[in-house]
């Protein structure tokens, strides 16, 4: 191997380092979360999806109703089971993102979390998106694991 491709393999090891990891589910639970099943009688789901790589390096967390739910990265997605009503959803980075909704019963809550350059680091933005737009993006994306409450 030459120098110049040593050089240029080493560099591309340290991108592929720099990216921000979270810790993922496992494939099972992916797969099952990618069939977007109804939710059982009584119960609706949320999938919060970044399916971006912008700020590749950059975690940034999610609280679903005062609690953590996790973190995201690049191309990951949270998938949760919640009661229908009222809910707030928080996405922290450099700046704060708060989605309000309300979950009815049997439903899939989908939101998008948009990643966008600011002043000293990434921000964010949390959009509802409908369950096309939603689908298609968790399609892209791999499920993290979610904070142990």
């Amino acid at each position: 191997m030459t120098f110049a491709r040593r050089v240029l393999a080493a560099v591309a090891l340290a991108i592929l380092a720099a990216c921000a990891s979270v810790p993922m589910a496992a494939t099972e639970r992916d797969f099952a979360a990618k069939e977007f099943a109804k939710p059982s009688r009584g119960k609706a789901a949320l999938y919060v999806y970044r399916n971006e790589s912008i700020a590749g390096t950059v975690k940034m967390s999610l609280q679903l109703d005062g609690a953590p739910l996790g973190e995201t990265g690049p191309r990951t997605f949270h998938w949760v089971t919640l009661t229908p009503g009222k809910h707030t959803l928080v996405g922290k980075a450099e700046n704060e993102s708060v989605v309000k909704f309300i979950a009815a019963s049997g439903q899939n809550v989908f939101v998008w979390q948009e990643v966008k350059m600011g002043i000293l680091s990434a921000e964010n933005r949390l959009e509802l998106v409908d369950e096309q737009a939603g689908r298609a993006g968790v399609a892209e994306c791999e499920m993290a694991e979610a904070s142990a409450n």
